[in-house]
């Protein structure tokens, strides 16, 4: 029997094929030639990160929540890490789906962050299941193509957000963080009653009473601090986007000061005449 003949691939690229990677890769040699020439300056990016981690609109969306094994998650999110990337200067990146396989049901996915001047790069390759997981039906298969696109795009950003962190010096990052965190708390000018009056409002539209914002604080109203509201901007956010639901972020709502101090034990009851004189005649048993 003969052996099967190997089908020839063919050797003649087509021109538009020849064209995008002659294209390619002059994009990739102008980018470091420009980096070269314009190095980045590290003071300039300093002072480009402490402008916007100041601006309250990229401080609400700084930071994400998702619920995880029982627990709430949480970290500086993919908008943070554009910011800072476009702060940093001389940095690419971006998401590309190498290939996606509509039988199987799944895509193949590539995250990748590039820092041109250092030519540090990081990039994983990874595979989406076109799946959503639910609570009570578990793993739920996707046909929508919108539906397909919006779960691909939300698995990339989350590794795009920690390919552009893990090229970012580390400092940078956390100034950014910690700058996020006081425009939070500053409440523009605000004082805390009317940032108070304003977030139970906003949560009182989703259902979300002022009793439960309370337990979810542990304090009330009057004690609340400016930390205290960036905390719930930062929940009502993660709301918003879908990343938490509000049964997991208020399980059980709980009334009144029973929900701050725990109430006190009863006291024990004094026994009886005739319970002391049993008790006696039971010790007095087991002592012969």
């Amino acid at each position: 029997m003969q052996a099967a003949q190997p089908i020839p691939m063919p050797t003649r690229v087509g021109q538009g094929t020849a064209v995008e990677q002659s294209r390619a890769v002059a994009e990739v040699q102008a980018a470091i030639v420009v980096a070269q020439q314009c190095p980045r300056d590290i003071a300039g990016a300093v002072a480009q990160m402490n402008d916007s981690c100041q601006q309250k609109a990229l401080a609400e969306r700084a930071f994400f929540r998702f619920p995880r094994a029982g627990q709430t998650v949480s970290g500086p999110s993919v908008h943070l890490a554009r910011e800072l990337a476009r702060c940093w200067g001389n940095v690419q990146y971006g998401v590309s789906e190498l290939r996606r396989d509509d039988e199987i049901g799944q895509s193949e996915m590539q995250a990748w962050a590039w820092d041109v001047q250092t030519n540090t790069r990081s990039s994983s390759t990874f595979i989406v299941p076109h799946k959503r997981d639910t609570k009570k039906e578990g793993p739920k298969p996707l046909t929508d193509m919108r539906d397909v696109y919006e779960n691909n795009a939300n698995n990339g950003a989350r590794r795009l957000r920690e390919a552009i962190f893990s090229i970012l010096p580390p400092w940078f990052v956390e100034e950014a963080k910690e700058l996020c965190n006081k425009t939070l708390a500053d409440g523009g000018g605000k004082t805390v009653a009317q940032r108070a009056a304003e977030a139970i409002a906003e949560f009182q539209k989703g259902g979300v009473t002022r009793d439960q914002l309370e337990a979810k604080l542990n304090r009330k109203v009057a004690s609340w601090t400016h930390h205290d509201i960036a905390q719930l901007e930062v929940i009502f956010t993660s709301l918003q986007r879908g990343e938490v639901t509000k049964d997991e972020e208020f399980p059980a709502e709980r009334l009144g000061d029973e929900a701050f101090e725990p109430a006190p034990a009863p006291p024990k009851p004094e026994p009886t005449p005739a319970e002391k004189a049993a008790d006696e005649e039971w010790m007095a048993g087991g002592a012969s």
